[in-house]
């Protein structure tokens, strides 16, 4: 080894700098700033756990620190406006400013290729019709088998699932606020029902996952008395039964016990210190019969509230078998909610954020064909998620076949979320994710809820002109003939052409099956309603 190397050229400096500048220099600065990197030098050269600080002291902590530093260098000064990674900064910019009431148009035409095969725009009409009062509703649960029916008018746009415990006290505050102030739902998350959930009494959809939190028993199973106890009182609008989510479809979750305090073990009915487990399944059901029985049991229990079942599709026999155990109970839900797997707001490994779960038009296109082909689709709505920001988003989301749309980081972007990517560190930058008390005081609750409540309203605005300029006067007007996608750079097609959709009732016809979709035709004799497992 020599210290002549240019890799040691920094510890080298250090080192020859020390005695020179005992000598020269009357002050003591440099004296003791090049004796304590000379000390670094020297551990660096003698540890043995990484190869780039012995081979480089001192050196290798400036490519550590760059290292450290390399998301926010990329999000600041090289990051392309348009590359949504997951979101792009024009992306992120329109929810800034439609929730900070500044302007929110652009100059100089648009910044996309629109010669590039995926680009999609919306048909507009030579007699546009005149724009709507940007309040549109839509009603869920009118369910005619239930005599108690509390039907709920929903907006078409609302905030998606997101726990206390994943969010801050302060952004679950500011969210419920804003919400109240709109007039449009609030999922709760699997984290159940939370003080801060109910202080500003905006609308809430209470979602209960597999750990039956607010809901449960001493052993984790589901509690009739304590169910009943959360799902009756009036803020409570409609309970979602969560069997699997965009973000890490197919498995549970854990908070560890260190995280569980006191009010979050006291929200969710569990004990304080101690790991809170989230099943990859439920325990209250097995099948897809039993499953039905379970919903309508729930939406006894809440007095006729609206109910229905969040998921991310994976096998395509599963869901059919859901819809197969309709057709034999004759109990359908109120709502299916279609999480797309590009969806999610929480960390999940990256194998299931990149290669696990149904995107969502795929999604959405299985769930509303299932439910056309089995002459299911009038009596329930479909609501849906996924990466949705903007009045496009939802127009051509509803276009596809949604009712409504659902958006979880569009409401944390409105919130001051900056796409730092610190949710699981407990470091949020912004307050947004973290129960760090300290950083939760950056999110000023006052502010966030005006800048949530002005996202949807000038979010239903654009869209209440979009869906004008193609003459039509309500979102629910909107087929998939309205939405047109660029295949390449000479041809585009319909959504109505490109994609396959089902007549009414063709799904029971057993002669109509091998004219059908590949996925329809192979999977949909496999299902059976007693199992989720296929036929043979």
């Amino acid at each position: 080894m020599t210290l002549f190397s240019p890799r040691y050229l920094a510890f080298l400096v250090c080192l020859l700098t020390l005695p020179l500048s005992l000598f020269l220099l009357d002050g003591p600065w440099l004296p003791l700033l090049s004796g304590a990197l000379v000390l670094v030098g020297v551990a660096d050269m003698m540890q043995s756990k990484r190869a780039l600080r012995r081979n480089y002291p001192i050196l290798a902590h400036f490519r550590f620190f760059f290292e450290s530093i390399r998301p926010e260098i990329r999000q600041y000064f090289l990051e392309d406006d348009t590359v949504a990674a997951p979101f792009s900064r024009n992306q992120r910019s329109i929810v800034y400013q439609r929730a900070k009431v500044e302007t929110d148009k652009r100059p100089f035409g648009t910044q996309l290729d629109v010669y590039q095969a995926g680009y999609e725009w919306i048909n507009h009409s030579i007699q546009p019709a005149v724009v709507a009062e940007p309040n549109f509703r839509i009603e869920i649960g009118n369910h005619p088998d239930c005599p108690r029916a509390q039907p709920y008018s929903a907006s078409v746009f609302n905030i998606s699932a997101m726990s206390f415990g994943a969010l801050s006290a302060n952004a679950i505050l500011a969210l419920n606020g804003g919400a109240k102030l709109g007039g449009f739902m609030h999922d709760t998350g699997e984290g159940s029902i939370s003080p801060y959930h109910r202080e500003h009494g905006g609308d809430l959809v209470w979602e209960i996952g597999s750990g039956y939190f607010g809901c449960r028993n001493p052993d984790g199973s589901f509690s009739e008395a304590n169910f009943v106890a959360n799902a009756t009182t009036p803020q409570v609008k409609m309970i979602e039964l969560k069997l699997s989510q965009g973000a890490k479809p197919g498995q549970g979750g854990i908070l560890p016990g260190p995280k569980v305090s006191i009010e979050i073990a006291t929200t969710r009915g569990v004990t304080a210190g101690r790991d809170c487990v989230s099943p990859a399944s439920h325990s209250a059901f097995a099948t897809p019969l039993e499953m039905l029985a379970f919903l309508d049991k729930l939406r006894t229990l809440s007095g006729g509230k609206p109910t229905g079942f969040k998921l991310c599709i994976g096998h395509p026999w599963e869901f059919f078998a859901i819809v197969k155990a309709m057709l034999a109970s004759g109990i359908t839900p109120d709502f299916i909610v279609v999480d797309g797997g590009e969806g999610g707001t929480g960390a999940a490994p990256v194998e299931f954020s990149d290669h696990v779960g149904t995107p969502l038009q795929e999604a959405l296109l299985l769930v509303h064909n299932t439910l056309v082909g089995a002459k299911l689709r009038e009596r329930i709505k479909i609501g849906a998620s996924g990466k949705i920001i903007t009045a496009f988003d939802i127009a051509r989301t509803i276009a596809l076949g949604a009712d409504w749309c659902n958006s979880a980081r569009g409401f944390m972007f409105a919130l001051g979320c900056i796409q730092s990517q610190n949710c699981h560190t407990d470091r949020c930058p912004t307050g947004v994710a973290t129960q760090d008390k300290l950083r939760q005081r950056a999110l000023v609750v006052p502010d966030k809820t005006q800048r949530v409540a002005h996202f949807h309203q000038n979010t239903m605005k654009a869209l209440a002109q979009l869906i004008a300029a193609a003459g039509l006067s309500h979102p629910n007007q909107l087929k998939p003939h309205h939405i047109v996608r660029r295949i390449s750079p000479n041809q585009v097609k319909l959504a109505s052409a490109l994609l396959p959709y089902l007549e009414p009732g063709e799904l029971l016809d057993p002669s109509q099956l091998s004219r059908l979709p590949p996925v329809f035709g192979l999977y949909w004799p496999l299902a059976q309603a007693e199992s989720f497992h296929q036929l043979g």
